[in-house]
């Protein structure tokens, strides 16, 4: 009886922490429990590009907002409320240039088919679509991942394309995401995570690839939790071109660098 209840316990507290994240750019195939409320704040980083393109310095700060609530025990939805900050140094002039931007509203939503505490592999469908006012994107994820243990994997195929200049301009991406971490105790998980990013103008030509590879961390409470990699491009190139005066490094529209945090609290 006493071990039944125990169990019962653990199973409560591991059902609420569904959806506590331990990558950053890598979803889990878990979802918010039917009924809990989340908020989420996230801040991403991306530094360093090239003077070869007048963009010395280069920094640009992404902010998302979330509200994130479980309509069912399937199904999670989420919204988003982005913005952004730019600054670089023409490095011809020595003039620095910096731009805030609101980015507008995101809805995401997250469908699971596959719940990894009954199946060998969990699999969730993700649909988020963006909107500013000029521009719009509408971005799907194939979500996969399972705990074994100690450790826990998870994989992203994502799919997305971006309408600019009021609808007349359009461009895809396509990302490959893969995140391992180790629970190191109740409280803390460390690992890798490895993303694969490439731009696809107008759908006519495959314009970059860059891969970017890095430590993650997470700590998880029973409220909250947060998580935070850095993620240095470690491969890239532009197959139209070397535009950046790079041969290992893809830097006109990707970073050097790319570092994510986010901070979840559940009520």
């Amino acid at each position: 009886m006493k071990n039944s209840i125990l169990f019962g316990t653990l199973l409560l507290a591991s059902a609420a922490a569904a959806d506590n994240r331990i990558f950053t750019y890598t979803y889990e195939p878990e979802v918010e429990p039917r009924g809990d409320w989340e908020v989420e704040h996230a801040v991403t980083l991306g530094a360093g590009r090239t003077a070869a393109i007048g963009q010395a310095d280069y920094q640009n700060w992404q902010f998302n907002h979330e509200i994130e609530h479980g309509f069912t025990d399937r199904y999670t939805a989420s919204l988003y409320v982005n913005h952004s900050y730019t600054t670089f140094k023409d490095p011809a002039t020595g003039t620095r240039t910096s731009h805030y931007e609101w980015t507008g509203f995101s809805v995401e939503n997250r469908y699971q088919i596959l719940n990894p505490a009954d199946h060998a592999v969990g699999l969730t469908l993700y649909l988020e679509p963006s909107y500013d006012g000029q521009n719009a994107e509408l971005e799907q994820k194939i979500i996969l991942g399972q705990r074994i243990g100690d450790w826990k994997w998870a994989v992203n195929l994502t799919h997305a394309t971006e309408w600019s200049e009021h609808f007349a301009e359009n461009e895809g991406e396509l990302e490959f995401s893969f995140g391992l971490a180790r629970f190191l105790n109740r409280h803390w998980t460390l690992g890798l995570e490895v993303r694969d990013h490439n731009e696809l103008p107008s759908y006519k030509e495959w314009e970059n690839t860059a891969v970017f590879a890095g430590p993650v961390v997470s700590y998880h409470r029973s409220q909250w939790w947060a998580a935070m990699s850095v993620m240095p491009q470690i491969y890239g190139a532009n197959f139209q071109g070397n535009v950046d005066s790079n041969t290992h490094l893809e830097l006109e529209g990707h970073e050097r660098v790319n570092a994510r945090m986010i901070f979840g609290v559940s009520f």
